[in-house]
């Protein structure tokens, strides 16, 4: 079976994956693009955007990894857009552009039903009404034989992760402390969920930290 993978996830010192008030001017939060300045940085980031130069090195390999080998993703609607409620219309296809960086089926919950949106460069956005297993399911089946991974945000991670249902998780660390956000592991106790960190890496900009399950 396909693994349910978390890649590439930035977090605060003092455990935030967010800031504060996410909007359409702020899709990570106030002061949240901080935790994602060591991936803004690298080679991998500047070339989903069609854009020259970069840092290479550790973090930039990381982030590499972190977007191959994937057969489906899954997203909360936050990470999908800033839009709340019924959709209002279609006019909104993610945060992206024409061409998303995902190029495999991703799976988006919402309570709202909406039609597929079949983007350039492979990407496919999939509404699931049915919560968090069903969105496992259907994502494992279009991957097929390769892992699924999670993008976010923190609070569809936090469900994930209440479920038991995540194999790994690969964590940014940068060194800052917002002080206010969305916290990943509030009330979550990871160790009586089964899960050890096993491999910390320094990189240029972040401590990436590498979090499995532990064999039972």
């Amino acid at each position: 079976m396909s693994r349910l993978r978390v890649c590439s996830f930035g977090i605060s010192i003092d455990g935030f994956g967010a800031g504060t008030g996410q909007d359409l001017q702020n899709p990570l939060g106030v002061r949240g693009p901080e935790i994602m300045e060591w991936f803004f940085h690298t080679r991998t980031f500047r070339s989903m955007y069609g854009l020259e130069g970069g840092e290479t090195g550790t973090d930039d390999s990381l982030a590499k990894d972190g977007l191959t080998g994937f057969g489906a993703w899954i997203l909360g609607r936050n990470m999908f857009g800033p839009v709340r409620g019924p959709w209002p219309d279609e006019s909104w296809k993610g945060w992206w552009g024409d061409e998303p960086p995902y190029h495999v089926p991703a799976f988006v919950l919402t309570h709202h039903a909406r039609a597929p949106i079949t983007m350039a460069g492979g990407t496919e956005f999939i509404f699931v009404t049915g919560g968090i297993y069903a969105a496992l399911e259907q994502a494992r089946a279009a991957a097929g034989d390769k892992d699924v991974r999670l993008g976010g945000g923190v609070a569809t991670i936090r469900q994930f992760l209440h479920a038991g249902l995540i194999d790994d998780m690969h964590l940014a660390q940068r060194p800052v402390l917002l002080g206010a956000g969305e916290p990943l592991f509030e009330g979550i106790d990871l160790r009586a969920l089964g899960s050890a960190c096993n491999r910390s890496v320094a990189g240029e900009r972040a401590t990436h930290l590498f979090i499995e399950k532990v064999p039972e």
